[in-house]
């Protein structure tokens, strides 16, 4: 949608040679008259430029500019509008070619538009961040929930976050398929297994299905004794994913 807002500065410039919303007083900060344009939607046809330009051309810009996102074009909007569809065009010599000529007048343009749009983008307005405790980012969550843990190295259940713990030993399985499919760089992949399978099997330790075949892998609880086969594993650890998600959306 502010593409489209940009598409709408764009098409104003091409017409007429410069944008739809400018400063009388320029200078390094964005002046306040300009930025209640850009804010309110304020912008003009000045008749020595629009005047050849044809109203189709006007309606598009105008509804591009709109301030309020629902308000202005979609791109399939842009498509359908009749100013892209006409069968003819006015002949007419838009100005904008020779404005844009002066090299210096357009540099100035760009360098004002710069500054004062970056100013925009951030509005005066405190920022207020909710309390670690009541954030529901799964991010967030995740990192809390690895960091409950002893220093031997056994999992705590945190009871304020047991609704989250199913995700998070799933998250811990699809990391084995990761290793198994797709190791990272520079690493020893043996060793990078055997960690992530260490850490799946400790959230993981009621599900049959991993432990049988954990046992079929030669696997001792903290690591596997035979070479295993990547991709075997990394399938049957796909159907322990569906076995655990089916089972969880059941309860």
């Amino acid at each position: 949608s502010c593409d489209l807002w940009s598409l709408g500065v764009i098409i104003y410039v091409m017409l007429c040679g410069y944008p739809p919303f400018y400063s009388k007083h320029h200078s390094r900060t964005i002046p306040k008259d300009m930025r209640k344009k850009i804010m309110t939607g304020s912008f003009e046809f000045p008749e020595e430029e629009w005047s050849q330009i044809s109203e189709m051309a006007k309606d598009i810009v105008r509804k591009l500019l709109k301030v309020k996102p629902e308000e202005r074009l979609t791109i399939e909007g842009v498509l359908d509008h009749p100013w892209l569809n006409s069968t003819e065009a006015l002949d007419n010599i838009l100005p904008s070619a020779q404005l844009m000529m002066d090299k210096a007048m357009v540099a100035g343009i760009q360098q004002a538009h710069a500054e004062q749009l970056a100013n925009m983008r951030i509005q005066d307005l405190k920022v207020s961040l909710k309390p670690l405790h009541s954030v529901n980012n799964p991010i967030l969550r995740k990192r809390k929930l690895l960091g409950t843990k002893p220093k031997d190295g056994v999992y705590i259940h945190d009871p304020e976050n047991g609704s989250n713990d199913s995700n998070v030993a799933l998250e811990k399985l699809r990391d084995v398929i990761a290793q198994c499919i797709l190791p990272q760089a520079g690493e020893n992949e043996d060793e990078k297994l055997n960690e992530v399978m260490q850490e799946a099997w400790k959230y993981n330790r009621e599900c049959k299905l991993l432990r049988d075949t954990l046992q079929s892998f030669s696997w001792n609880g903290r690591g596997f004794t035979d070479k295993v086969d990547r991709l075997k594993l990394a399938e049957i650890v796909k159907q322990v994913i569906e076995e655990q998600t089916n089972s969880h959306d059941s309860q």
